[in-house]
């Protein structure tokens, strides 16, 4: 379900079928137009304005800072001023990025402004602008769950829009088909490519089964999460009976949202949540959440904006919950 899409914060819907299709070509152009017109003029810089990574080449000494990773420590100016420094590392010129894009049936799903699987292909298009341009480069791994989908690294606008459009017509799961994010993450780790930046974009609803093989991906790569969430994911409204089904397992029942059950589900979601932020967060991996019901261009330049500020200290990155 989704609202009008005259919705002034809502990212375009994506449920057009073929790559020839002019509503596709449509909605990716709207898509584009809307991160270039809110992105523009608010973030400058190359791919340290989305997630400041390490780099690999030395700069200038700076100050400590609470929060500053200690391993940067240069104990050679900190011995000569007698105060504690880091060495700041200036970017690599060229980036890699990859997305791993989580399509299954699950994303299929929205109560608000549009379905999930429209903003996880909003997030993914955010992060192409975010990370093209000066050579480079960016891939993809897109899964539903029935099949996983390869498309290679390159630069360039034509291969960017090429990419999104791959993306957007990703064919849907069948009905009773799990999603399978362990095996898309677990995928990025071959063949070993070069160190740059992986973004990770799901509602990681499910089984944690997924810690592992991210974890073996930072130590190779910078990480960023995107969490695609809609209200129904979080608690439940007070709609009297209703009738659910879940499209991964084919599992339809029907439920009567008392309070009590209400306050069990959004106890039992907050918990779930709490879990995939500490396993992310355990494998040093920030997250960016979107939601259908709130402005998520909003939410990209406020993520990108704390990133900048606050890189370093502990929890920084992740948009507040409302």
């Amino acid at each position: 379900m989704s609202s009008p899409s005259g919705s002034s914060h809502a990212p375009p819907s994506f449920r057009a079928g073929e790559l020839t299709d002019p509503r596709l070509s449509a909605a990716l152009k709207t898509l584009e137009l809307t991160v270039r017109r809110r992105l523009d003029g608010v973030l400058h810089g190359d791919h340290l304005g989305l997630i400041p990574g390490p780099g690999s080449e030395p700069g200038d000494a700076r100050m400590y800072q609470p929060g500053d990773d200690v391993r940067q420590m240069d104990w050679s100016v900190t011995a000569r001023t007698t105060h504690p420094h880091v060495r700041q590392m200036i970017a690599d010129r060229e980036l890699e990025t990859w997305l791993v894009v989580d399509l299954s049936a699950s994303l299929d799903f929205g109560t608000a402004a549009c379905q999930k699987r429209d903003l996880a292909i909003a997030a993914a298009a955010a992060v192409t602008h975010l990370t093209s341009g000066g050579g480079n480069r960016i891939g993809a791994i897109v899964a539903n769950g029935e099949q996983l989908i390869r498309i290679p690294a390159r630069s360039g606008r034509v291969h960017a829009q090429s990419m999104l459009k791959k993306i957007a017509t990703t064919p849907h799961a069948g009905d009773g088909v799990r999603g399978d994010l362990r095996g898309a993450i677990d995928s990025l780790r071959r063949p070993q490519r070069k160190r740059g930046l992986a973004v990770v974009i799901s509602d990681f609803l499910g089984d944690i089964d997924w810690q592992r093989p991210l974890r073996a991906i930072s130590g190779r790569h910078d990480l960023l999460a995107v969490e695609v969430l809609d209200p129904r994911d979080i608690s439940l409204p007070d709609i009297g009976d209703v009738v659910l089904h879940d499209p991964e397992t084919g599992r339809t029942r029907e439920f009567s949202l008392t309070p009590k059950l209400r306050d069990e589900y959004a106890k039992a979601a907050r918990k779930h949540r709490d879990q995939v932020e500490l396993a992310l967060r355990s494998c040093g991996a920030p997250v960016m959440e979107l939601q259908t019901d709130r402005d998520w261009i909003a939410d990209v330049v406020r993520f990108v904006s704390t990133r900048r500020h606050t890189f370093g200290a502990p929890n920084a990155g992740r948009v507040p919950r409302q």
